[in-house]
This record gives structure tokens, sequence and C-alpha cells, in this order.
């Protein structure tokens, strides 16, 4: 399984890409949102986590992006961001954030966490090969 982690804090991106590691994980990691958004469209990974303040593009402009391309719209991410109003959770899950962790945090729990919405996402993302540009919902 291939995670992204994108974060402006190099300390949260080696924090959370070793415990995703440590469960099995392969990781990329991106400091900004546009470098993010480019590897998601590159890689296609199966689950990303994405905080919400990064340079260049957001991480809202991000998720909307991503929710608006057909590749990417079942994508699971989970927003991971200092942003702890409750409005700031409503938004994140409004615009398509399948779960919002706020920071501090603790690592166990987002490991618990993403493995949870693997399991209720992998079922939907297996009925579909690809080859080429063509695409087959089976």
């Amino acid at each position: 399984m291939l995670a992204l982690v994108a974060d402006d804090e190099k300390n949260q991106l080696e924090l959370i890409s070793f415990h995703l590691e440590k469960n099995g994980f392969d990781v990329i990691t991106a400091e900004d949102g546009e470098t993010a958004f480019e590897l998601i469209v590159e890689r296609r990974p199966d689950i990303i986590i994405l905080d919400w303040m990064m340079p260049l593009m957001s991480g809202i402009e991000v998720l909307q992006k991503l929710r608006k391309r057909e590749a990417t719209i079942e994508t699971p991410i989970i927003m991971l961001t200092a942003k702890a109003e409750e409005h700031d959770r409503l938004t994140g899950l409004d615009k398509g954030a399948d779960d919002y962790v706020v920071k501090p945090f603790s690592p166990a729990e987002l490991i618990a966490r993403t493995g949870a919405l693997l399991r209720r996402t992998s079922g939907m993302r297996q009925q579909r090969l690809t080859c080429a540009d063509l695409e087959m919902d089976l």
C-alpha cells in the first residue's frame, strides 16, 4: 500500500512516515500543496494524509481538486491539521475528507484510523480495472 503524507513541517513528515512504514506502507511525502497534488496525480497513492495549512496550495484546495477528478474521487483522505474548531472540522469533512484528525495527535490512533478507512474503502477501489486510458467498472 502506498501512502502520501503532505505537511510543511519536516518533523511531522518524519514521524508519520516512520509509523506508516513500520506498519507496512510505502510512503511518499510532500512539503507543499502543489507538490502533493502532482505526486498524487502521478503516483495514485492508496491513502492520503493531508495537512490543511501548507505553502503554494492549501490542503483544502488540494482536497477540492482531488474530489473533482475521476481518478481520485474515491481515494481515502485524512485531514491532519492544527485547525481544531468545529467549523474547521465541518469544512474539511464537507469538502470531501473521509476523516479529520487534530494536531497534536497520537501516531497509534492515526495508524488505526488509516487502517479502518482502508478497510471501508478498499472494496470500492478493487471494482475498477484500468489499462492505459481505458477504465472498466466491474
